[in-house]
């Protein structure tokens, strides 16, 4: 595959979570942030495990339960904290660092050395963001930042340990998201459970609003996420990620009403940019260096297989 389709599939990711926040508000019920992660991530990997039939074996164990509680199961619930505990889109101006995040990581794990493109870069995408989401000033709680750090910290870094580890020989990017999906769910569950009590009654919008979220906005996009990651640099992922808040302003205007003027739509302008910018000049050894993380992985995390029955 050519390296602008794969960026394209890969952009698919980040303009679907920027649903998210239009299904929320419309169709799920309210105050329910961490049973909401929870319905995202765990019946999503399970239907991908039941697709998949494979099981992670040896220290891919250990592998698959720490990425799965660095892209999801720490990710969302901070994720939901900062937003809840913000000013509204401040929590998207924080996590439009990732970029940054993922250039510093990934010169310490990945030998992708940041350039000064690179940061420039970075920079006018978080300052995009900002004029796209931010709102009037509030009162910004210490919480809610540090839980908005924390979540951006935790997907950045589950992102370049993705690159960095690669997948067992014979397994591919779907047993790898279906693997992370529950390992996710579980650590959200009892945090759920504890925080929020018991899962609400639901009617049909709301089944219909889970059920979105889990397949269409959870399976498949972190499947074509962490599809990219493996063809594509850790920091030319990365910068697809302003593709999100873009997408919820876009429905935010379209669908609910909301109005854009002329610095949200510099912002957008700004930030769809450097999200370009950021695919140019990408490293060409990106797909190698997964290879190779493959092969590094085979002597100790080959893959068994789920007995199941033929379809």
């Amino acid at each position: 595959m050519s390296r602008p389709a794969a960026i394209a599939l890969t952009a698919l990711a980040p303009i679907s979570w920027g649903t998210t926040y239009a299904v929320t508000t419309e169709f799920l019920p309210a105050d329910r942030p961490l049973f909401t992660g929870l319905l995202r991530a765990l019946p999503a990997g399970l239907v991908i495990l039941a697709l998949a039939r494979t099981l992670p074996r040896g220290i891919w164990w250990w592998k698959a339960a720490a990425l799965g509680a660095l892209n999801i199961g720490a990710f969302f619930p901070l994720l939901f904290l900062s937003a809840y505990r913000l000013p509204g889109g401040m929590a998207a101006v924080v996590g439009s660092v990732g970029p940054l995040f993922v250039a510093g990581l990934a010169a310490a794990f990945l030998t992708e050395r940041p350039t000064l493109r690179t940061l420039l870069t970075g920079i006018a995408a978080a300052l995009g963001v900002s004029l796209v989401v931010l709102k009037a000033a509030g009162a910004l709680d210490a919480v809610g930042i540090l839980a908005a750090l924390a979540s951006t910290a935790s997907m950045s870094t589950g992102t370049v340990l993705t690159k960095r580890w690669g997948r067992p020989e014979g397994v591919g990017p779907l047993a790898l998201t279906g693997w992370q999906l529950t390992a996710g769910g579980l650590l959200i569950a009892p945090v759920a459970l504890f925080v929020e009590g018991a899962p609400p009654a639901l009617d049909s919008r709301a089944v219909g609003g889970y059920l979105y979220l889990a397949l269409a906005n959870t399976a498949v996009a972190y499947w074509l996420w962490f599809r990219g990651i493996g063809r594509l640099s850790a920091t030319q992922v990365t910068f697809l990620g302003p593709l999100s808040p873009l997408t919820a302003a876009v429905i935010g205007w379209a669908a609910l009403g909301q109005a854009l003027g002329p610095v949200q739509l510099a912002g957008m302008a700004l930030a769809f940019g450097a999200t370009v910018f950021g695919q140019l000049g990408a490293p060409t050894r990106a797909t190698q260096s997964f290879s190779s993380a493959e092969r590094n992985g085979r002597k100790d995390s080959m893959a068994v297989t789920i007995p199941a029955l033929r379809r």
